[in-house]
């Protein structure tokens, strides 16, 4: 039986629809907002999160109405015809971010309404969540406060062969993410054949993510495709056979997937086809967080995990932070 067939017949009441707004100074450049979605119904309550990063695009949000007993596939074929943007969102990837929160908090309702945990419901155990911490700041300075950690970084174009072999001698990257298919961010990274030799060489166990495979690119990366992955194209699992190559790995962000089935047909694939999984967050405030972990739990909780406890995004290094692994969640709900 495929995952979503265990989960669709799920009954779910919506009986109150409201939103919470957070957000957090990031820098003088950047505020990070998201809205909760809380779903009310039967005396329990789900919630989901909007990871949209445009704080603009927070100002409306879509009024879906309260309905009585349901199931959680006959709620998401309605979810179809929602308005979710009062106008076109800056970046088309957020009406999957949005959708997701409406999805990921009808779930954690359906979920706790029958008291079962997601787990249960899949026949699947959870485990302790190995994470890396992803950083844009100095890495030494994180290791130096603990030796142990993991890092998944984003090599700069300004990266020289020098700071490269310092880290490399670190035996502590196991994620590089080049950001090829990222495009008017703030996060966006030239594609540079270069760079991309330079790191494949000197971070010979590095999984190395959102490459570019154009032209000199790709033709410097011809034998690495067991470590390549891919993250920012991947909305579905035709995304994922769409790919020129077949990929060894694949960063799975349930927000850009939109929907509870897409997620989990996309793992299936990849379990399927042989594509190691690891999980990947979007600067979550919220619950949004603890749902990437729970997912990590079941599904991949040994790869290296972009879910870090959100304390890692808040501040310098500092004593007291959550070590990895993380304990196996245990709650009813998502």
């Amino acid at each position: 039986m495929a995952l979503w067939d265990r989960l669709r017949g799920l009954d779910v009441r919506v009986e109150g629809v409201s939103t919470e707004r957070r957000s957090v100074d990031v820098s003088t450049q950047f505020t990070r907002t998201t809205t909760t979605v809380v779903l009310d119904g039967g005396g329990e309550t789900g919630r989901g999160e909007d990871v949209t990063y445009n704080a603009e695009d927070h100002d409306w949000f879509p009024a879906l109405e309260a309905r009585g007993r349901t199931t959680l596939a006959e709620l998401s074929a309605e979810l179809d015809a929602l308005q979710l943007f009062e106008r076109e969102p800056k970046m088309g990837a957020s009406s999957d971010y949005r959708r997701w929160a409406f999805e990921s908090a009808a779930l954690d309702l359906a979920l706790r309404q029958n008291e079962l945990s997601l787990g249960a419901v899949l026949g699947l155990e959870y485990s302790p969540v190995r994470f890396v911490v992803s950083t844009r700041a100095d890495a030494f300075a994180w290791l130096e406060h603990n030796p142990d950690l993991e890092l998944k970084l984003d090599p700069e174009n300004d990266w020289d062969r020098q700071r490269m072999e310092r880290l490399a001698a670190t035996d502590r990257v196991r994620v590089l993410d080049f950001k090829a298919y990222y495009t008017g961010t703030p996060v966006d990274l030239a594609p540079d054949p270069q760079l991309y030799r330079t790191a494949a060489d000197l971070f010979p166990e590095a999984v190395l993510e959102d490459a570019s495979l154009d032209g000199e690119c790709g033709a410097v990366l011809q034998g690495e495709e067991h470590r390549l992955s891919f993250d920012a194209p991947i909305h579905s699992v035709d995304d994922v056979r769409a790919l020129p190559i077949s990929p060894g790995w694949l960063n799975v962000k349930p927000s850009r997937f939109g929907t509870v089935a897409r997620v989990l047909e996309c793992i299936e694939h990849c379990q399927a086809s042989g594509i190691q999984l690891y999980g990947g967050g979007q600067f979550e405030l919220g619950v949004g967080r603890r749902h990437i972990q729970v997912l990590a739990s079941l599904f991949y909780p040994d790869g290296p995990n972009d879910v870090a406890p959100s304390d890692y995004n808040a501040g310098v290094p500092r004593p007291g932070l959550p070590r990895s692994p993380l304990a196996a969640p245990a709650a009813l709900g998502f």
